[in-house]
């Protein structure tokens, strides 16, 4: 039996940051986001000489280890493998009694690591639904997400919030709220069609060139919160804000204020942690402002990556032009609604 699963990276709309320890803990945060039609994915089938197999067919990296040394190994260990064993040792654990099996897991990505778009939780994502389905587990989208949480961030050490965790596996426009002690309220958004089209017309999407490690990012945005910055809890506060106005906007169809209100987003960002824009960034939206842009924001903890730009779908075809004439990659990107789901291939 082969099981695969796929789950959608998402955009960041607004409030990002706020779903990070230890605002959200402290204050509560607000995010506003929605998936797209790019994938992380998974695969589990038997091994076929009784060792567990683990393979990032993206990164070039493979590994074969006796399962009973795939469960001593360390959990922190870097690499591109790390996230399968992670999410390996987590599902024997808790869900197996401690059985390790000798199977075979293989990953890959539409998206790089440092893209912005919640890759690396997603592929979490994409890695414990395929391991409930291929072992039959009953896992709901919240108990995915939180256990995709628990694996990056308890199990590996890995820096950042929880919103990419519960897109994915929840999939839509989704405004969401983080409390203290891990809990999380996921509200789906009824968008009309009309509004889903305008929006997915309106947006350009870019990678800057630039993949970036969101952690050190992210430990900035902590350490000033920690410290009581007044400047960088202000900035917070108003990101959580934004994406309360973001999810009206959206509901109503005002675009007009839908643009401000990600602007608007993008600027209180960038006051919450020096390392978040840079000379490459302000460059890519100088042009993007003077070719039809409305709005701008970096996906993600910022730094690079991927940029989202909101414009009149009339001046779409100027704007990406532009962009690719300044070294930009505009991509187009779907929305889908669905989330993480996997199937069995006989």
């Amino acid at each position: 039996m082969i099981v695969r699963a796929r789950a959608p990276l998402r955009l960041g709309l607004a409030g990002g940051g706020t779903d990070v320890s230890p605002y959200c803990d402290l204050h509560g945060g607000s995010v506003m986001n929605v998936t797209i039609d790019k994938y992380a994915y998974a695969t589990i089938d038997a091994s076929p000489d009784g060792l567990v197999h683990f393979l990032a067919q993206d990164a070039g990296a493979g590994e074969r280890i006796a399962p009973g040394e795939a469960m001593a190994e360390r959990t922190d260990a870097a690499g591109p493998l790390q996230l399968a064993k992670g999410v390996y040792r987590r599902i024997v654990a808790e869900h197996l009694g401690g059985r390790a099996p000798a199977i075979r897991v293989r990953t890959h990505s539409d998206a790089p690591p440092g893209s912005g778009l919640g890759s690396s939780s997603t592929m979490v994502v994409a890695l414990v639904t395929a391991f409930a389905e291929y072992f039959g587990l009953a896992l709901g989208e919240y108990e995915v997400a939180h256990l995709a949480y628990a694996v990056e961030r308890n199990d590996l050490g890995l820096a950042g919030g929880k919103q990419d965790q519960y897109a994915a596996a929840f999939g839509g426009f989704n405004f969401m709220e983080f409390y203290a002690g891990d809990r999380v309220i996921v509200n789906p958004l009824r968008i009309k069609d009309w509004i889903h089209a305008e929006l997915e017309s309106s947006l350009v999407l870019c990678f800057t060139g630039v993949s970036r490690a969101s952690a050190r990012i992210i430990d900035e945005q902590s350490r000033n919160i920690s410290e009581g910055d007044a400047a960088s809890l202000d900035a917070m506060h108003r990101l959580k804000d934004e994406a309360g106005r973001m999810k009206e906007a959206l509901l109503r169809g005002d675009f007009a204020r839908l643009a401000e209100v990600m602007q608007a987003g993008w600027l209180a960002k960038k006051q919450s942690a020096a390392s978040i824009s840079n000379p490459r960034i302000e460059e890519i939206e100088t042009v993007a402002g003077a070719h039809g842009a409305r709005a701008t924001k970096v996906s993600g903890a910022g730094g690079g990556g991927f940029m989202i730009f909101l414009c009149d779908p009339a001046d779409r075809i100027g704007l990406v032009r532009a962009l690719a004439a300044a070294g930009g990659t505009p991509y187009d990107a779907h929305f889908t609604l669905q989330g993480a789901t996997a199937w069995k291939v006989p």
